[in-house]
């Protein structure tokens, strides 16, 4: 083992692949956890003889936990370095889990899954542009197009792992599965991932920003939920809160003469800001479909959450394939031709879905899920390749904290008014349910043309290496 970052040309594929193999241990460890509470929200209102309302802030206490983190990983790993930062995170995570399944009440657990997502909510950046760092820019498209697939497959195969646990455990070990994951990950990387010093320029920590940005974020996607709960007041006062809290921070990110917490300068800079559009609806579009479909196979076609799991699955598998597809030709396509194709793949997956109302056979929407699922894996790692192939090293962490706090917006904001929309077309179509589904889907499709126009001004041609 050394505790310096070895030159690119010195390291072996396996080497490296191994780095990359206990790095996303940890983002596998917190996806996949966002998901796999979720089929346990009915076993948790029993046990805390809490109300439906109450118990889903289990889900939205730890998804506004980890928009709440992801703005300060960038900081964190330029002050305490990259590894260091990494298993803090995997500790705070470990930590909130076990507290959650020490949980007495509803709200000790909503409590305790703010912990969880803490930690959470730092280990995809965290580890992304560790990895970045020590890959170098000529090998970081192949090492990220293995690490990008982990968060298409999570929310996937998170009904199927949670629905597995509830059959033959407790439901405590919905937080205990991840202690062994945890453990594993730390060991492997205190002995195998080397030791990336903090940042040469220390920074002073962006507390007015934080006090901006991250609070903004989550009371805007409070707002929105309560939206969808048809709560007017709450809804009207979060998004207003949200929005002019966000507006103050772009205003402060401009103005502030030391370094932001994320600095909105950056998204004008090509290709950052077309890259930020197309992630930041990717994660609309790739977690507000992970939110209705497995809503649709239940309430629409009365399923069990394994079974509308086990639908769900080919689009994983179709993630799983793309991952192969994109790791082979990363390097030799030009990024822009990949995500478009990606883009291209995810409109005609989703066109069977605004056609829920006439009943498609099973046949078919396996086929489009699969579709999809090629299509995702083909965005995500492209996009981060042309942002971490054309930034300085000593940026990395920012960058990689930006890009994935979109990636975590989209999926938080975009679920959130697809569910408003939902809610709206079940009202207006009565009992027919899978229209109402279908009328929503509409709005992923236009969430699609928004990523295309984005993927538009990506640069035509690989990046030059170093």
């Amino acid at each position: 083992m050394t505790n310096d970052v070895a030159p690119p040309a010195e390291r072996v594929d396996g080497q490296l692949l191994r780095i990359a193999f206990i790095l996303v241990l940890g983002t596998f460890m917190a996806t996949l956890d966002a998901t796999i509470v979720s089929v346990g929200i009915d076993r948790l209102t029993d046990e805390f003889d809490a109300s439906v309302a109450d118990i889903q802030w289990v889900s939205t206490a730890y998804l506004l936990a980890v928009v709440a983190a992801v703005p300060a990983s960038g900081w964190l790993a330029d002050r305490f370095g990259g590894r260091r930062t990494w298993l803090a995170a995997v500790g705070v995570f470990l930590l909130g889990s076990v507290l959650c399944a020490l949980a007495w009440s509803a709200t000790s657990l909503i409590v305790f899954r703010v912990v969880q997502g803490l930690g959470g909510g730092l280990l995809p950046a965290t580890g992304q542009a560790l990895l970045a760092r020590i890959a170098g820019r000529d090998r970081t498209g192949r090492v990220i197009s293995v690490v990008a697939v982990v968060p298409l497959l999570s929310p996937v195969f998170g009904p199927l792992v949670g629905g597995s646990i509830l059959g033959v455990a407790s439901w405590q070990w919905l937080f205990l599965v991840n202690l062994p994951i945890g453990a594993v990950a730390v060991l492997l990387a205190r002995r195998h991932v080397p030791v990336v010093p903090p940042s040469a320029r220390r920074t002073a920590f962006d507390l007015r920003g934080a006090a901006l940005l991250s609070p903004g974020l989550a009371v805007l996607v409070y707002g929105l939920t309560e939206v969808a709960h048809g709560r007017t007041l709450p809804a009207v006062l979060g998004v207003a809160a949200g929005v002019a809290m966000l507006a103050g921070f772009t205003v402060h990110g401009l103005r502030t003469r030391g370094t932001p917490l994320v600095d909105p300068r950056l998204f004008t800079r090509p290709p950052f800001g077309a890259a930020a559009l197309a992630l930041l609806v990717l994660g609309a579009s790739v977690f507000g479909t992970t939110f209705l479909l497995p809503l649709y196979f239940q309430t629409g076609r009365g399923l069990t959450a394994w079974e509308a799991g086990l639908l769900l699955a080919p689009q994983g598998l179709g993630a799983a394939a793309g991952s192969v597809l994109v790791n082979r030709t990363i390097d030799k396509v030009a990024p822009r031709t990949l995500v478009v194709t990606g883009i291209a793949l995810i409109l005609a997956g989703t066109v069977p879905f605004t056609q829920l109302g006439h009943e498609p056979p099973d046949a078919l929407i396996i086929a489009a899920l699969a579709v999809r699922g090629v299509g995702m894996a083909m965005i995500g790692a492209p996009v981060m390749n042309i942002v971490y192939s054309r930034i300085e090293p000593e940026h990395l962490p920012r960058a990689s904290g930006a890009l994935n706090l979109l990636n975590t917006v989209g999926g938080s904001v975009g679920t959130a008014i697809l569910a408003v929309v939902l809610q709206d077309r079940l009202s207006a179509r009565g009992p027919d349910i899978p229209s109402a589904f279908a009328d929503t889907f509409w709005w992923v499709l236009g969430f699609c043309l928004l990523a295309a126009a984005g993927a538009t001004r990506l640069p035509r041609t690989r990046a030059k290496r170093p």
